[in-house]
């Protein structure tokens, strides 16, 4: 990646060149916001999909993603685009990396806008993945942040993006990643949410796979009990501007104006 001196350094993902003027950033924010530790819960449920790189390097594929999701990534992934919208000038924040296309597509129409792009994960690994997936001279800034603890000036985005993160966590990591991105998202910015929901009773799939989540995914059942509401700041509840649900009700997008 090229270096910007323009740009506050905070770690080795953050000298990526931008087109707009970033949020600006607190100054000699903590260690253990610029260099966090990975939480508890991801090193011990999730180190074999997220955390270690060779499983970066076996799940970045776009088959192995789109069988994870039933065959729905590339609805999903449109889903999440079409709801941030086809212009999207200003600053938009991705809370945590996710496998396959979507971010790459998101820094593309950022870019034609002349907008900046934030993209923060708590771990390197997932980073480094980004980093490659995006190329030499891409536009983003890519920063190591817990998304319980972002560090981030308060009002400082346009929109932001939680894409498939709510269900890797526990319900209070769950509750503090929510309350961190309507923190930092303007009045009248714009939340969108893509996740796991509750299928209908008649759907397969709720008896087939609920087992495996509780075993491979132990936060996730969480999605099919309650609402992704209950865990939205309760000043912001009255913002839900869309819930659609997807193949039966197993996935579900939320779109909240702050």
């Amino acid at each position: 990646m090229q270096h910007s001196s323009a740009l506050p350094q905070i770690g080795p993902y953050d000298d990526a060149p931008v087109l707009a003027a970033l949020p600006d950033l607190p100054a000699n924010p903590p260690a253990d916001v610029t260099d966090p530790a990975i939480p508890a819960y991801l090193e011990q449920h999730y180190w074999w999909a997220y955390v270690r790189p060779w499983a970066v390097r076996v799940f970045e594929r776009p088959w192995l993603v789109n069988l994870i999701l039933w065959g729905w990534y590339a609805p999903l992934r449109d889903a999440a685009l079409a709801a941030l919208g086809p212009l999207l000038p200003g600053k938009t924040i991705q809370i945590a990396c996710c496998y396959g296309s979507l971010t790459p597509m998101l820094a593309e129409r950022i870019g034609r806008c002349g907008g900046s792009f934030d993209v923060i994960d708590v771990a390197p690994a997932q980073l480094d993945n980004l980093a490659s997936k995006l190329g030499h001279g891409h536009r983003a800034r890519l920063m190591r942040r817990d998304s319980t603890n972002l560090g981030l000036p308060d009002a400082s985005y346009d929109r932001a993006l939680l894409f498939f993160l709510m269900h890797e966590q526990p319900r209070e990591a769950r509750a503090r990643t929510l309350a961190e991105a309507f923190r930092v998202v303007k009045p009248g910015g714009k939340i969108v949410i893509v996740d796991f929901g509750k299928p209908a009773w008649w759907h397969p799939l709720r008896y087939i796979w609920l087992p495996v989540l509780r075993v491979l995914e132990p936060f996730a059942p969480d999605l099919w009990r309650h609402e992704i509401e209950e865990w939205i700041p309760a000043a912001h509840k009255n913002g839900i501007r869309v819930k659609r649900s997807f193949f039966g009700g197993f996935y579900q997008k939320i779109v909240v104006q702050v």
